[in-house]
């Protein structure tokens, strides 16, 4: 019988292999989820919905994605596994059907003022490539085009082990692209040295006005002090040209003090190390704030900003050299690179085109490849992030989003919607984690978690189609529909914020007043300058508050009483009702459990396997020596206090036995921005984003400002969260307040008394006032994209 005419009775069964179409959580119980089980369906899109802190991140992040990192590390040998980070097993039951899962999340891009889009990218690396090719004069190799990469000479004697030995002569160089006056930063620092010392005074007497440079400090104070090399009860001013010489710039030198061997360096190389070599951003804000009174940054003068070495910006294809490439807005970089026809480096070109096509397809043609990582949005970190995996040809894959939306105008969110229904069609699995209705009516699936917060939420409130969520009787599905309606009456403004000729990156010299005393909203497209206007052009002074979207920055040991400067009044109430010093109710300080050190857990490190993190059996967890916890306040020990949530604190600082005014007040600002429910000891690393956000809100909100600057505060927000934001914003405007809000919610601008909007498109396209007024006016007008979307989201 021949194989042609055989017949397999199976074949019209289904294989065993297609049964696996399903994603499987059984009993996660990650954060605060509560042995959640649920089945997601594969090569589908599937949004996940639910109040800010519901546990969303915690399902899809820290659960899902995370065993399949873990399970795919787990494939490369031990040695390989002991340069990699290590992870532990999420607290989960069963996981099923996992996929390789991409995780492209809203972290900012690191602060390292040498990173930019180009470098995070890949993108320069390929200009790189192709300048070395095609650049005439041709300069050397890749490296000697990066602006990460010295030029190196040596030469002299080597030892060559072989056979007989003998010393051989050997000369080594390397061409580097980096400017040698500023390094490759692309800027020079001026130090104001009257901000770091005060010359009247001795070293022995105090000197020094640095933070955190106290007198007793042996690694920073005293070795200047003791020395050898000052006299520390001189005068600074009184000091010889040849001590002032090595008090500022003196090379490290070995000395002893009390027979310690540290090493001596100037002041000046010793700022610059310690304070400069970091991002401004990323700085802890008392040190943000040293830095920017006593540095001045200014371009360097040597290589005009571009970072690059003379020799670099000396070789060009076509008159443009490598600075000026980096320096075009992507879109206009891509058509240059596509007008260039070498056969020689064609693959190149190819490769270096789709890259640059990608970021003009994800709305990203407005930035240049020599913008700073650390000055991009959350939104415009994520969808740089999104570029490597674009064109990728891998199928059958997990991409895990987290609020794609965040930062997107409404006229963008149809293109990343588009875009994240092209990766499901090619046979992907994509799991978003959202709040915007635009983005959650595309999905296949849903999935609601809930009811409320913290504690009050992670379990599992509904999972179906959108039309069924809209239908149910969740807190999503009731808001689903909401639709803002504009103001009828708009509050008259106080005053006016004169702005004139602002040309701040893409502004293109504009002249506009910002109306006080009402909340006035600045919108527009993603790159029209919104920002470069509120925060570029607003003067920084006295009665400014500015809450951007900066990370908050914190340890495990770091929670909302800490962050706020809530601890300090609690520790000293505990202090005054016992008689005892305020030190003994701080974990992190002489209260601390002896055996964890206070951190209320012991980390076993396991080498390349996932280190183990087990309760202290001395103190049970609760951070403190048992002696500690024998004194109370109003009949709490402080580890009872630290596990209440911000509600049950309110009430109990607010009268009897236990009545705090400095701490009723901060945990007051917490309930006003919807954060009732947070533990005060809860860790900060375990807050959502929109959680971070309104904490960031919160402590803000007590600074002595008249006007507050807030920076899109609708991230990470649930559309029931976004009335009690209209509603605080509400407040502080009637409390007197100015309000000036950066936002793309159209329930937002539906609120304002007064819209201003930039645009009309993006980068050089932008920069432009294209209308101001009152939302009625812009509903009516209709004369721009924020205006047609805001019309269309009313029903007008």
């Amino acid at each position: 019988m021949s194989m042609a005419t055989r017949t397999d009775p199976q074949s019209s069964a289904p294989h065993t292999a297609d049964s696996h179409d399903l994603i499987r959580v059984h009993g996660a119980r990650e954060n605060n989820l509560k042995d959640v089980s649920i089945e997601i369906p594969k090569r589908r899109l599937t949004v996940f919905t639910g109040v800010s802190g519901s546990g969303k991140s915690s399902l899809v992040f820290d659960t899902i994605a995370a065993e399949s990192q873990r399970l795919i590390n787990e494939t490369y040998s031990a040695f390989v596994q002991g340069f990699m980070p290590t992870l532990a097993r999420p607290e989960v039951d069963v996981l099923e059907g996992l996929t390789t899962a991409i995780a492209v999340d809203q972290r900012r891009m690191g602060g390292d003022p040498r990173s930019t889009v180009g470098t995070a990218t890949d993108a320069n690396a390929m200009l790189r490539i192709l300048f070395s090719r095609l650049g005439k004069p041709h300069i050397g190799p890749p490296s000697a085009f990066s602006f990460n990469t010295a030029s190196v000479r040596a030469s002299g004697a080597i030892t060559v082990e072989r056979g007989n030995k003998k010393a051989v002569k050997a000369t080594f160089s390397r061409t580097g692209g980096m400017c040698t006056h500023c390094e490759g930063r692309g800027t020079v620092s001026d130090i104001d040295l009257t901000q770091l010392y005060d010359d009247s005074k001795s070293l022995a007497e105090g000197a020094f006005t640095i933070p955190g440079w106290k007198s007793d400090s042996f690694w920073t104070v005293r070795v200047y002090a003791e020395s050898g090399l000052l006299d520390p009860d001189k005068p600074i001013r009184k000091y010889t040209e040849k001590e002032m010489q090595d008090f500022l710039y003196r090379e490290p030198t070995k000395v002893k003090v009390e027979g310690v061997n540290l090493t001596y360096e100037g002041l000046i190389p010793k700022i610059q190390k310690s304070f400069l070599s970091k991002d401004k951003e990323a700085l802890q804000p008392h040190i943000r704030a040293f830095v920017e009174r006593a540095v001045t940054f200014t371009t360097c003068p040597e290589c005009d900003g571009t970072r690059l070495s003379e020799g670099a910006r000396s070789s060009k294809i076509e008159g443009i050299n490598i600075a000026d490439a980096c320096a075009m807005e992507i879109r206009d970089l891509a058509e240059w690179i596509r007008g260039l026809e070498e056969p020689s480096v064609a693959p190149l070109l190819a490769a270096l085109q789709e890259t640059l096509d990608s970021f003009v397809e994800i709305g990203l043609g407005y930035l240049a490849l020599d913008r700073p990582a650390g000055t991009l949005s959350g939104g415009e970190a994520q969808r740089v992030k999104m570029i490597r995996h674009l064109g990728s040809s891998l199928t059958d894959v997990t991409y895990v989003f987290d609020e794609p939306s965040a930062g997107l105008h409404p006229h963008d969110i149809q293109r990343m919607n588009d875009l994240l229904l092209r990766l499901r069609d090619k046979g992907n699995t994509v799991l978003v984690v959202e709040h915007k209705p635009e983005m959650i009516a595309i999905a296949d699936h849903v999935v609601d978690l809930g009811p409320g917060a913290g504690t009050a939420g992670g379990a599992v409130c509904f999972e179906g189609t959108v039309e069924e969520l809209r239908a149910g009787d969740t807190v999503t599905g009731r808001h689903l529909d909401d639709r803002a309606v504009v103001k009828e009456t708009v509050r008259k403004p106080t005053g006016a914020l004169e702005i004139r000729g602002a040309t701040a990156n893409n502004l293109q010299g504009v002249d506009v007043d910002i109306p006080l005393g009402v909340l006035a909203v600045v919108t527009g497209v993603a790159g029209s300058g919104k920002s470069s206007l509120v925060h570029g052009s607003v003067p920084a002074g006295e009665g400014v508050v500015s809450v951007d979207q900066s990370p908050i920055k914190g340890s495990r040991r770091s929670n909302p009483a800490t962050y706020t400067g809530l601890l300090d009044p609690i520790r000293k109430a505990f202090a005054k009702a016992n008689g005892v010093k305020p030190a003994l109710f701080s974990a992190n300080s002489e209260g601390a459990c002896p055996t964890c050190n206070g951190a209320g857990v012991v980390y076993t490190d396991l080498a390349m396997m996932a280190g183990v993190a087990t309760p202290c059996e001395e103190c049970e967890g609760k951070r403190y020596q048992a002696s500690v916890l024998e004194y109370h306040l109003g009949g709490r020990d402080i580890s009872e206090v630290l596990a209440m949530s911000v509600a049950e604190a309110e009430e109990f600082f607010g009268d009897g036995e236990a009545r705090t005014p400095a701490a009723h007040r901060i945990l007051e600002r917490l309930a006003d921005v919807g954060l009732g429910y947070l533990s005060l000891g809860q860790p900060l690393t375990t807050l959502s984003g929109g959680e971070r956000q309104r904490l960031k809100l919160a402590t803000h909100m007590a600074d002595k400002g008249g006007v507050y600057v807030l920076d899109e505060p609708t991230t990470g927000l649930h559309l029931a969260d976004v009335e009690q934001l209209l509603g605080l914003l509400d407040r502080l405007v009637d409390s007197g307040k100015s309000v000036i809000v950066v936002e793309h919610h159209q329930a937002v601008m539906a609120h304002a008394d007064w819209i201003i909007d930039l645009g009309p498109g993006a980068g050089h396209d932008g920069g432009r006032i294209v209308f101001e007024g009152t939302p009625a006016d812009l509903v009516t007008a209709r004369s721009t994209v924020t205006g047609e979307h805001l019309a269309a989201y009313v029903g007008a």
